[in-house]
Order: structure tokens, then C-alpha cells, then sequence
């Protein structure tokens, strides 16, 4: 008999109102365990406990905060084999991946471990005559994290450190998808020995939970990483209260690759950025735009490393790309690769559902090649092992076709042009950028966060998160003459 894992919820953990399976994609005869659902009653419970914990939570001397979040992140790296293991066998991304996930989420928490101890204000002169000026900033107080299934680890690490650094009290609402993985770390940290209510793991329903977490009038700041559309609902449930809200939504990365580019390069950052996590990432490149002069070519050594990439059980030995994480995500992906046939766009490599071994969400990456960008599929984020080829002429070409997109997260270009990389890095309408690197992978002491559709507020992660999880206090002090 599998397991219940139940919420942590005002230092205890509480079973739900009801609970969800949880199946390994890999191999769906696989169930990883049961898991607590929270209803709306428990939703109150978990802000009274966040708004109970705020005096302990600002009372926390820097050192303890920075011995329990590096506690936090010392352990997930000691652990990320086992953790890889767990977050590879739910989510379906290689175990390579997934431990990689988990030792990187534990550098974000040692990181802001850090930074805790770095928090310091300004002082300045009135213009007021005996008159100086205190800044400094302070904590928001609840901080709501919604987090997505795709990093169930990484993406919700960025976010709890930052806020538990910065002494806030937080309420994680994980996906449902992973939520193995949201137990695991929930369970490290509620013996990190922050105050009861600093830290509760609310697993639920988006429209129960994460809707009403991003309305309540408890909650003092929301921070999203997920879909435009749900992004959008969590906006407008927090501007009902003028609660602070930062997101992080889709995109539709753009790859160039110029005519003097290092085409090996740009073939592996191509295959890399494309399909690595099954292409279930935001920063996905999923818009090549090739220079015609090297567009066969590019496309036959791409096609050809996609067909040797190895589909398989997420945790079997040399896999490169493992299920995709459902059912209704593979047939979404299916449904697009008809689309694209019905268009008349050349499928060069892979779009199919393949078995193997274990039943399990397997499709092979695919290239798409002859599109235009103004076919859907160049418009709308996929979350796929699906890119699309573009044929450019020029470099003016490229750059325009690159910011023709509602979205601006990340973009790329492959070049030994000086003049064009300088000329892109300015000129794109994106977050990041990368010159001759994937558009796939962050640092985590550097802002990240995107432009345009793909991001509102704040940027997360290094110094920039103080933006979003402490508030601006600034104090007039007026000490009179000595006696």
C-alpha cells in the first residue's frame, strides 16, 4: 500500500479534504504515492498560521537564517542523487537532469544563505538641516509561492530561499504533477529549525488553492511561475487586493543561426536547448532561424542527432530524452505535429509516439522544417521536443523575425561576428540573451526574467530578488545637538 503525504501546515503535517495519485510517466503502472489535497478551510488555517509566524519570522537573528537555509541547501546537494531520482521517476526528465535540478535548487538555498547576511541599507543627508535618512528594506510578510511541475524542485528553490532570507513567512503551493518532489523539500526544510508557520506546504487544486492564495487578503505578495492564461488569472485575483505579484510565463525563444556560425556548436546548443527536459521548459529554443547559406546543412546534422537520441524510461542507463509528463501533454504535442502536416511543413525527424518497455508518455523529438512565423505553431509556447525551422536571408531578417512574437524571455545567435553579436545583444526584445551558447540554463547570483508577454514584476534570483520579497522603508531622524 502506497503512502499518504500530507500538508505541512502550521508545523504539522495535516492529511487534506482528499487525496490525488501520483504515477511515474515512465512507466504508468509505477504509483509513487497519494498525496493531500487542501480545501479552502485549510487554505484560512495556513494564512492565520503565516500571519501568526510574521513576529517570529522578523525576529530571526541573520545568523539563524543563514544557518538554516544553508542547512537546506547542504543537504539537497548531499541527497541530489536520491532526490534526482525521485524528481526523474514523476516528472520524466533523465536522472542526469534531474539530479542536476536538485544540487542546483540547493545552491540557490546555500546562495541566499549568503545573502542574508548581506542586507544592508543607505544612509544619507537631509536636505533638512540636523536631518538624516535611514533606508532600508523590510519584509513583505506572506508570501504566497506558486510553482510550476516542470522544475518542481529548482523553480520553487529560486523562490522559497529568497523569501525565507529576507524573513518572510511562506505558503508553497506546488503543482499537482509533482508534488513528490514538493514533499521531499517541504520535509528538509520544516527541520531547518525556522519558527512554526514560517514555511507550509499547501498541496492542491490550482482553482482551490493557488486562486485563492493569489485573492486572499492575507497574503501580502504572490510570486507564479506557470502558463500565460493561468498567469494572468493569478494577476487578476491579486490586483483585487493590490497585493504585489511577480510572474513568470511563456515564451517562444528564438535561435539564429548565422551563415559564419560554428555549425557544431549551434547543431549541440540546438539539440541542448531545444529537447533536453523533453523540451518542457520555458527557455526552450523553439524558433530556429537558420541563414540560408547554411540551412541544409544545419538541418541534416540536427535531423541526424535527433534520430540517435536515445527515448526512454527517465531512469534507464544512456537516456536522453525520457516521457513527456502526461497524457493530456502528449496529446497536445501529437495534436500539433498534425497540424503541422496539414500545413504542408516537412517533418524531418522524429513526432511520434513510440512504447517501450514500460507503458509509459514517449514520443521522439521532432524538426519542423519550412515553417513561417506567423503559423501557430511559431506563435504559441508548445512545452514540447518540437522546434521549428525558419529560413532566413539576412541577419536584419533574423532579428525582426526574432522579436515578431508577443513573448520575450530568452533569445540566441550563433556567430564569430563581433558586430552582429554586440548588434543582437541591444537589439533583441528579450530578458536574456545568449551568443553562442543554448538558450537553455540560468545563474543563479544574476537576475532572470523576460519582457514583454513572458514576465510582470520584479526579476528573480542573485541580488534582484530583494526587489520583490522586502519593501522600502524610509526613515527621517532628527537627533539634536549634543548637551
Amino acid at each position: 500500500m502506497n503512502k499518504t503525504y500530507c500538508n505541512l501546515i502550521a508545523g504539522s503535517w495535516r492529511e487534506g479534504a482528499t487525496t490525488i495519485e501520483n504515477r511515474n510517466p515512465s512507466d504508468l503502472a509505477d504509483v509513487i504515492g497519494y498525496y493531500a489535497q487542501a480545501g479552502a478551510d485549510q487554505l484560512e488555517q495556513a494564512v492565520a498560521a503565516a500571519r501568526q509566524a510574521l513576529p517570529a519570522c522578523r525576529a530571526l537573528g541573520l545568523e539563524a537564517r543563514q544557518t538554516a537555509l544553508e542547512a537546506i541547501g547542504r543537504e539537497l546537494m548531499d541527497r541530489s542523487g536520491e532526490l534526482g531520482t525521485l524528481l526523474s521517476r514523476e516528472e520524466g526528465k533523465p536522472f542526469a537532469e534531474g539530479k542536476g535540478e536538485v544540487y542546483r535548487a540547493g545552491q540557490f538555498f546555500t546562495y541566499f544563505a549568503a545573502e542574508a547576511l548581506r542586507q544592508l541599507g543607505e544612509n544619507a543627508d537631509s536636505v533638512r538641516p540636523g536631518v538624516e535618512i535611514d533606508v532600508r528594506r523590510e519584509p513583505m510578510g506572506v508570501v504566497a509561492v506558486i510553482s510550476p511541475w516542470n522544475f518542481p524542485t529548482a523553480t520553487a528553490s529560486w523562490k522559497i530561499a529568497p523569501a525565507l532570507a529576507y524573513g518572510n513567512a511562506v505558503i508553497w503551493k506546488p503543482a499537482n504533477l509533482t508534488p513528490a518532489s514538493a514533499w521531499a523539500l517541504a520535509e528538509i526544510i520544516s527541520r531547518s529549525g525556522l519558527p512554526a508557520g514560517a514555511f507550509q506546504l499547501l498541496m492542491g487544486s490550482g482553482s482551490t488553492i493557488g486562486n485563492g492564495l493569489a485573492g486572499h487578503p492575507g497574503v501580502d505578495a504572490v510570486t507564479f511561475t506557470g502558463s500565460h492564461a493561468v498567469g494572468k488569472k493569478v494577476a487578476a485575483a491579486a490586483a483585487s487586493n493590490l497585493t504585489k505579484f511577480q510572474l513568470e510565463l511563456g515564451s517562444k525563444n528564438p535561435l539564429l543561426v548565422m551563415d559564419d556560425a560554428d555549425l557544431e556548436l549551434a547543431v549541440a546548443a540546438a539539440a541542448a536547448g531545444g529537447y533536453s527536459g523533453t523540451g518542457q521548459k520555458c527557455t526552450a529554443s523553439s524558433r530556429l532561424l537558420v541563414h540560408e547559406k547554411v540551412h541544409d546543412a544545419f538541418v541534416e546534422r540536427l535531423g541526424h542527432r535527433l534520430g540517435a537520441m536515445k527515448v526512454d524510461h527517465a531512469l534507464a542507463e544512456g537516456t536522453d530524452i525520457g516521457p513527456v509528463v502526461s497524457e493530456e501533454q502528449l496529446s497536445a504535442n501529437l495534436s500539433w505535429i498534425e497540424t503541422a502536416k496539414k500545413s504542408g511543413v516537412d517533418i524531418v525527424a522524429g513526432g511520434a509516439r513510440v512504447s517501450r518497455a514500460t507503458e509509459g508518455y514517449y514520443m521522439t523529438p521532432a524538426l519542423l522544417v519550412g515553417t513561417s512565423n506567423d503559423m501557430a505553431l511559431n506563435r504559441e509556447e508548445l512545452f514540447a521536443p518540437i522546434a521549428a525551422v525558419q529560413k532566413i536571408g539576412s541577419y536584419e531578417e533574423g532579428l525582426a523575425i526574432a522579436n515578431d512574437t508577443e513573448f520575450g524571455l530568452v533569445a540566441g545567435i550563433f556567430t564569430t561576428s563581433l558586430a552582429r553579436a554586440g548588434h543582437f545583444r541591444r537589439n533583441v526584445e528579450t530578458g536574456c540573451v545568449s551568443v553562442n551558447l543554448s538558450t537553455a540554463g540560468t545563474d543563479y547570483h544574476v537576475p532572470f526574467g523576460g519582457r514583454k508577454a513572458s514576465s510582470f514584476g520584479p526579476r528573480e534570483q542573485g541580488r534582484s530578488a530583494a526587489e520583490f520579497y522586502t519593501q522600502v522603508k524610509t526613515a527621517y531622524i532628527r537627533a539634536g545637538d549634543p548637551e
